[in-house]
């Protein structure tokens, strides 16, 4: 079976109640501070594509890898909002990359270009968004202010 699959059915099966640190799919708090995920753009939380809840399954795939590790995120910068941008990695491992990977995020190549060969392969394997024709998060974005 793909790496893909496996992933994300072990992700999503459940969603720990404790896991409140995470606000989406690219923002998490670390020991009170937010930080948005450099070099992601995760489905916004009410962002659905068709009948297919991006934003809340983005929410719950971040969730569910947080819960219970050990969470450190070197600042990469701030964006527009001055929210800090962050390499974040749970026990070493990058968590912008595993979100892109399992198609729960794409890489902002706008900003970065590390995560472009993972979401190739999520793509190519039709994993989360990719695997329901949606509209980037930042064209969605634009679509709902005009």
């Amino acid at each position: 079976m793909k790496f893909g699959l496996i992933m994300l059915s072990a992700l999503l099966a459940s969603v720990s109640a404790s896991a409140q640190n995470v606000i989406d799919g690219d923002t998490l708090y670390v020991n009170g501070q937010p930080f948005s995920i450099f070099g992601i753009d995760a489905p916004e939380k009410v962002q659905w594509c068709g009948d297919y809840p991006a934003g809340e399954l983005s929410t719950r795939a971040l969730e569910k890898l947080v819960h219970g590790g050990n969470v450190i995120c070197e600042a990469r910068g701030t964006d527009r909002y001055l929210r800090t941008l962050a390499v974040c990695r749970l026990d070493g491992v990058d968590l912008g990359k595993t979100m892109v990977r399992l198609g729960m995020a794409w890489a902002f190549t706008r900003y970065s270009q590390d995560y472009v060969d993972q979401e190739a392969l999520a793509r190519e394997e039709r994993l989360g968004v990719h695997a329901h024709d949606c509209v980037p998060a930042w064209d969605w974005r634009a679509g709902r202010r005009n």
